[in-house]
């Protein structure tokens, strides 16, 4: 693509850039086909590099007061980083050239125009993160059994589009049943595992039985059953409220009917916001966003507007779900499934704290790593529909929304209140949410698998985990007060125990260096002590050593004397 024709000014001296905590900048401004560069003569001034991509809209005032633009003016630039940028234009073409180019350049209609396809890394590639987190890999233990087995019927992605080519089933389920099953759910997507419990029991996940004419499917009643065995019970954790589900049932969705499901109990779990797909989600958090960037608002105030956003609430209602469903698994041995309308949002989002709740390995670096793979990439989250727009742009649609920030600042209040249970820093936490919405990397492009094959992002692009996992990357990542856990967690979900996650949500408004520092230093002080703790073992390894040699001395000492003796006599 020829990135020109959407640039008419693409070098522009005596630019001012005003950003948070630092001086007003006056530089030059480049526009090229995926960044604005704008670099100052002066020393120790940072350049700014900032994708087009980032930019969540673009707003042009003009200087005067009758928007005639004759006097140029200022472009706020809302970014999908929750950064607010000010461009001050002296020259009215060149303001309105320059605004044109962004607002092109950061609406582009194919993601096969974006950086990540033109981005080449400086660095080696020691892992090719593209391939890290195959399913055969992830699931080794249970295929070496012989009751699980790899099922290649969604190889062309007829069966369930949103689903990856190779799905894990038990070896008791034959092909001609997932067919069955598929076409009973909306979108095919049938029951697969997400996780399997030290116990045996089983996390599912799905999306809505299509029960029009209240029509039963034994194929997928066989796949749910199986996973229960004789004489057990399992749950079905609705994620919509009856009403939602009512709704649905107008519509040929719905739930399923409990006569067909006699081992299965149902429970709701209203999280309709999240369910539903129609904005209000990204509503919510728009309005704790408006709140957060309000600095004049006063204490009262302040608090109402976080209130009434309902960001809190929705945080809390997924990790009271989410803790249901790691307390059945884990205290009563019971399996699960999972679902809302599409199974796509809610239900990824549940399911995946649970996993982060029970499974040790999900909070370490590689093991988180794994579980988003897994069940937001390979699950088909539609990372490209849901994160086109954030929550500053006035032209974002109903689809858009920010399940998968939800989720992680779930795992961030998880992290809040088990600070030496998690191997990583909440700023891999912060960095996973920018990569998903803007990146050089290829990872969360597209919106499934079936998407990313066909842009063939694993040979055009570099993954994220391939940059993440680089020694020198990795270790700024680490948490130096991490000490691994093998237990559960089980957090707090009371109001009061929440917490803002200001290192996100205020970091362009409240300078946290001073925080930095501290961790910082707290990263030193830990580092130098293990040093100290290694030093140490290696002495009394030493002194250990010597006495051996010591003592072996003096037995053959012994030796040596009892054999003169001997020959004296």
């Amino acid at each position: 693509m020829e990135f020109a024709v959407h640039i008419a000014t693409p070098k522009l001296d005596g630019v001012i850039l005003h950003g948070p905590f630092h001086e007003p900048v006056d530089g030059t401004l480049c526009v090229s086909g995926h960044h604005l560069i704008l670099s100052s003569r002066k020393e120790h001034v940072q350049e700014l590099w900032l994708l087009h991509q980032s930019v969540d809209i673009v707003e042009k005032r003009p200087n005067g007061t009758n928007s005639n633009y004759q006097n140029g003016g200022t472009l706020i630039l809302k970014c999908k980083d929750l950064r607010i940028l000010q461009l001050d234009i002296g020259s009215t073409e060149e303001f309105l050239n320059v605004y044109a180019s962004i607002e092109r350049l950061s609406n582009l209609d194919s993601p096969l125009s974006l950086y990540p396809f033109f981005y080449r890394p400086m660095y080696n590639i020691i892992e090719d993160g593209h391939t890290l987190f195959s399913l055969e890999m992830e699931f080794a233990k249970l295929l070496a059994s012989d009751d699980w087995r790899i099922s290649t019927i969604n190889k062309d992605y007829s069966v369930c589009p949103t689903y990856s080519a190779n799905l894990l089933v038990p070896k008791a389920i034959d092909d001609e049943t997932i067919l069955a099953a598929a076409n009973f759910r909306d979108g095919g997507r049938f029951p697969v595992l997400s996780y399997r419990h030290e116990n045996g029991a089983v996390l599912l996940r799905s999306s809505q039985p299509l029960i029009i004419n209240n029509r039963r499917c034994r194929a997928d009643e066989k796949i749910l059953n199986h996973f229960l065995g004789i004489n057990k019970k399992g749950y079905l954790i609705e994620t919509r409220s009856p009403n939602m589900v009512a709704a649905c049932k107008a519509k040929g969705g719905g739930t399923e009917p409990d006569e067909h499901y006699p081992q299965w109990r149902r429970i709701y779990k209203n999280l309709d916001r999240i369910a539903n797909c129609k904005g209000l989600l990204l509503d919510s958090f728009q309005k704790f966003m408006d709140a957060c960037n309000d600095t004049n608002c006063t204490p009262d105030k302040w608090i109402s507007r976080v209130d009434s956003s309902n960001w809190l609430t929705l945080i809390q209602n997924t990790l009271n779900a989410a803790c249901f469903v790691a307390q059945c698994l884990d205290k009563e041995g019971a399996s699960i499934l999972v679902h809302g309308s599409h199974g796509m949002d809610s239900t990824l989002l549940v399911t995946s704290i649970a996993q982060v709740i029970l499974n040790p390995d999900c909070r370490t670096v590689r093991g988180l790593q794994a579980l988003i793979a897994r069940e937001w990439l390979q699950g088909g989250y539609p990372f490209q529909t849901r994160h086109g727009k954030f929550c500053y742009s006035n032209m974002r649609n109903k689809n858009q929304q920010p399940t998968f920030l939800l989720f992680l600042d779930c795992v961030q209040q998880l992290h809040y209140q088990f600070p030496c249970s998690f191997e990583f820093t909440t700023q891999m936490l912060i960095i996973l949410f920018e990569h998903s919405y803007f990146s050089q990397f290829g990872t969360f492009l597209g919106n499934c698998d079936a998407d990313r094959e066909k842009m063939e992002i694993a040979r055009k692009t570099t993954s994220l985990w391939s940059y993440l996992n680089r020694p020198d990357i990795l270790t700024s990542l680490l948490n130096p007060v991490y000490e691994p856990n093998k237990c559960a967690i089980w957090p707090s979900v009371a109001a009061v125990s929440l917490n803002i996650w200001g290192e996100l949500y205020h970091r362009w408004i409240i300078d946290q260096s001073h925080q930095k520092k501290a961790m910082n230093r707290i990263h030193t002080l830990v580092q130098n002590d293990k040093k100290m703790r290694s030093k140490v073992i290696k002495l009394r390894n030493e002194l250990l050593d010597l006495h051996r040699k010591y003592s072996q001395l003096n037995e053959e000492l012994d030796d040596t004397e009892i054999q003169n003796v001997g020959n004296q006599a």
